[in-house]
């Protein structure tokens, strides 16, 4: 047998767990067959398949660990022959490792004896690897670049995950999309959406470019609309979010208590609000650029009656266990039980987190709406917002125009019920 066609030790023990099932119910000839046949499949000497059948296959871990095969003069040849072949990887690297090494003998970079030439024809390619990669910690690399105040931020915020069986109302999961198309060069649209774990409650604001002006009015104009208190912040690792004026804003105007972040290139850290990402920005609007004012102003008229819509008539499902066992073979399984499904707004309305006041003034609201012409007047939104010109080279686009606040309502005003559009329009 090759050794591209050995099986390894993994092939090897799931094959006997198939076996031993057919073992252990058959007769002392039927055995001796079965015993003859895995003998030709693993190459395995036949006491050695007879202790394994009556054990359970699991590995045992190793008890005394043998030494080095490959000593000093080794580790230096794969320094000189990788570094001669400018780095390649270990798969490439391991089937020319002689040739080389007697290559660069001639021109004296390697002192190759009877002995070393061996050793490099008979090393195995993961054991290159493990070399490779142990040599090259030794190596000088360029130096890296100095800490930014940024950074600082990030390190000083908490990097966790919202558990999915989170039920207290108010931990969002924040993220930012863009509305670039084809090209990201200037100032173009982005989406800023919040997702409560507990109740699937979303939030949604256009805003013109990333600046921090209107990432605060973003903010704003999602709290003066928002029924119930924030409790946590958990977005990205995005620059637009982690800068000194931002987090200013939310610890001494927002008052948010708790802010934390996910952990760089882990997006499944952020998976509510990423999931929500696709169904409640991209579906509706898609992947074409929005860059200006009047686009940002149509999109934010859209996530107001999308906020009705999304909120108090489309019924969401929330995990509520988690089964983890494992297979014949090892494997883990994961098994999901969800709940029944609601609307965010009574599951909100479950909770403690709302005075019998607000709870009745949203319910209230419900009432008024009338869900199919609402639906219809959001893809009439949609469409009209599919038909607006995009910006014209030349011509400047104010992002000051594009801020709700001359929209927020004076102090005292119930926020719970605080809309951007009439909803008298969309009754009965």
């Amino acid at each position: 047998m090759s050794a591209e066609e050995k099986m390894t030790i993994e092939e090897r023990r799931k094959y006997l767990r198939k076996m031993k099932k057919r073992y252990i119910q058959a007769n002392k000839t039927t055995r001796g067959k079965l015993l003859d046949e895995m003998e030709v499949i693993t190459c395995l000497h036949r006491k050695s398949l007879i202790r394994l059948m009556g054990s359970s296959l699991k590995r045992k871990p190793r008890q005394r660990h043998r030494g080095r095969t490959y000593g000093a003069e080794v580790d230096d040849a794969l320094r000189i022959i990788s570094e001669s072949t400018d780095y390649i990887c270990a798969e490439r690297l391991h089937p020319n490792l002689g040739w080389l090494a007697k290559h660069l003998a001639q021109h004296d970079e390697i002192a190759l004896s009877e002995h070393l030439l061996a050793q490099l024809n008979q090393i195995s390619v993961s054991t290159v690897k493990r070399i490779l990669k142990r040599i090259r910690q030794d190596q000088p690399r360029l130096s890296r670049r100095k800490p930014s105040p940024r950074d600082a931020l990030r390190r000083n915020t908490p990097m966790r995950r919202i558990g999915w069986d989170e039920t207290q109302p108010g931990h969002f999961e924040v993220d930012l999309v863009q509305h670039c198309g084809s090209h990201n060069g200037g100032q173009f649209v982005h989406s800023l959406q919040m997702i409560d774990v507990a109740t699937g409650w979303s939030e949604r604001v256009a805003l013109l470019g990333r600046s921090y002006r209107v990432m605060e009015d973003a903010f704003r104009r999602a709290l003066t609309r928002l029924p119930f208190p924030i409790l946590e912040i958990h977005p990205d690792n995005g620059s637009e979010f982690f800068n000194a004026h931002l987090l200013h804003f939310f610890k001494e105007h927002a008052k948010i208590p708790y802010l934390s972040r996910s952990r760089p290139y882990h997006k499944n850290d952020n998976r509510f609000v990423e999931q929500k990402n696709a169904t409640l920005i991209r579906e509706p609007l898609g992947y074409q650029r929005f860059d200006t004012v009047a686009q940002t102003k149509a999109i934010n008229r859209l996530y107001d009656l999308m906020w009705v819509y999304y909120n108090f008539f489309q019924p969401v499902m929330r995990l509520q266990e988690k089964i983890v066992s494992s297979t014949e073979d090892g494997e883990l399984k994961v098994k999901r039980h969800y709940g029944q499904a609601r609307t965010p707004l009574d599951r909100l309305c479950a909770t403690q987190v709302l005075s019998e006041e607000q709870k009745q003034n949203l319910l209230d609201l419900r009432e008024q709406v009338n869900p199919r012409k609402l639906r219809q007047a959001i893809y009439n939104q949609i469409e009209t917002i599919s038909q607006m010109p995009g910006a014209q080279e030349g011509l400047p686009e104010d992002i000051f125009q594009t801020l709700a606040q001359p929209f927020c309502l004076p102090k005292g005003v119930d926020v719970s019920v605080t809309l951007f559009f009439d909803p008298i329009s969309l009754s009965q």
